[in-house]
């Protein structure tokens, strides 16, 4: 159980978030292919298999370093919209570690606040279109209630509020993205990039919590 990461600790996360990704495709791709063409996991195990080549190359001389070397390894590898959006989380949201030595409660909650800013400019979504923000966003939210509790409670807090915001997912009609042309068809089935955002803080809270 960690209470704060060193910069290596961090990187070693983001390692076992990539793998983890990596592990999920096939069912990432049988989610696509409900709303969508069925290529979000092969263009997130190109995205996180990059993450984890990036990792291994970079030296965790600061937590913001790591976290803006798998943003943008994402951003290069991915592809498509998930490319982007999933970069812009990671690179976004490095910021919040720029005054910071290690990664702790407070960090985190600023990662995936700065990481949501930077994913509704780059997008310009909101929250209720069934995107991966329907899982940020209120991860975003617990994340900053929980701050006094710990980077554990955060992170566990975090990971529960995407996995709700998933769930939320099946409930909205797509209106933006590649689903939004199924309209109505879209309802019962939740948003890939949701699921992954979800998955991504998963990996997260078990390196953290372990």
């Amino acid at each position: 159980m960690h209470d704060t990461l060193t910069p290596a600790e961090a990187r070693d996360m983001l390692s076992a978030v990539a793998r983890h990704i990596v592990a999920n495709v096939d069912m990432l791709t049988q989610v696509d292919q409900a709303i969508g063409d069925g290529d979000h996991g092969i263009g997130m195990r190109r995205g996180f298999s990059a993450v984890e080549e990036a990792m291994a190359a970079t030296e965790p001389v600061s937590v913001a370093t790591v976290f803006k070397a798998a943003g943008t390894a994402i951003m290069a590898k991915t592809g498509g919209a998930a490319g982007a959006i999933f970069g812009t989380m990671f690179r976004s949201g490095s910021t919040a570690f720029d005054e910071r030595t290690v990664l702790d409660a407070e960090g985190f909650a600023g990662f995936l606040v700065k990481g949501l800013e930077g994913v509704e400019k780059r997008g310009a979504a909101q929250p209720g279109q069934k995107t991966m923000i329907d899982a940020l966003a209120p991860a975003a939210a617990a994340s900053e209630a929980a701050i006094a509790r710990g980077l554990v409670d955060v992170v566990t807090e975090a990971t529960k509020a995407a996995k709700g915001g998933v769930e939320a997912t099946k409930d909205m009609i797509a209106t933006t993205g590649k689903a939004r042309t199924l309209g109505e068809r879209s309802l019962g089935h939740p948003d890939p990039g949701a699921v992954s955002m979800s998955l991504i803080l998963e990996a997260m809270r078990d390196y953290i919590a372990a």
